[in-house]
């Protein structure tokens, strides 16, 4: 397991979100808040952030590949990543569960990420979504851990603060790279006739 790569940043190019924050830190717990506005319809910002194969950084997974991770959009759904073994057999993990779901709206999981899975800890990831006009949306995402880390929870904050970032990031790159679908009430264009 890559418990070190889960929270090394990589030289990614990435800008950090609109709001970025630590809330509060403690050796019990600690909250971060981030917000960033993607600009795409909130429909599209769901049906990216329902697929995080798209955007999840492969460098914060078990894996080595995003494309290992899913979603199960629905209450008790798993946000897990399948994983071969060196012998080929397929194993799994679990980064968190949803105990919320409200279609094009909210999803919150429970669950510790990476390295806090080692720990007797709980997180509760929570991503909102509020639309800004009708082609952008404002994704902000929370997430509250509480109970018992070694190293005092206080210490990975920041650290979790921004591997969380990279991914929200990924989340609004994904989405604007997106093509958004043709409604069905906008006439086709008719293709040039050939001769």
């Amino acid at each position: 397991m890559r418990f070190a790569g889960l929270f090394t940043l990589a030289a990614i190019g990435f800008a950090t979100p609109a709001t970025a924050d630590v809330v509060q830190a403690t050796p019990a717990g600690f909250e971060i808040k981030q917000v960033v506005t993607v600009d795409v319809p909130i429909a599209q910002a769901w049906d990216t952030l329902r697929a995080p194969q798209r955007w999840w950084s492969k460098e914060h997974t078990y894996s080595d590949d995003s494309a290992n991770l899913y979603l199960d959009a629905q209450a008790t759904g798993c946000f897990c990543e399948r994983m071969k073994g060196a012998d080929g057999s397929v194993g799994s993990v679990e980064h968190a569960r949803i105990v919320y779901i409200a279609p094009g709206r909210m999803i919150r999981l429970t669950g510790a990420l990476g390295p806090l899975q080692a720990e007797a800890v709980i997180g509760t990831l929570t991503f909102r979504l509020d639309p800004e006009g009708s082609n952008a949306t404002r994704v902000t995402m929370n997430y509250v851990v509480g109970g018992y880390v070694r190293a005092g929870a206080d210490t990975l904050a920041p650290k979790v603060d921004e591997v969380l970032a990279v991914q929200l990031l990924g989340l609004k790159s994904a989405a604007e790279a997106t093509p958004a679908a043709e409604s069905e009430d906008k006439p086709k264009k008719k293709k040039p006739e050939t001769r």
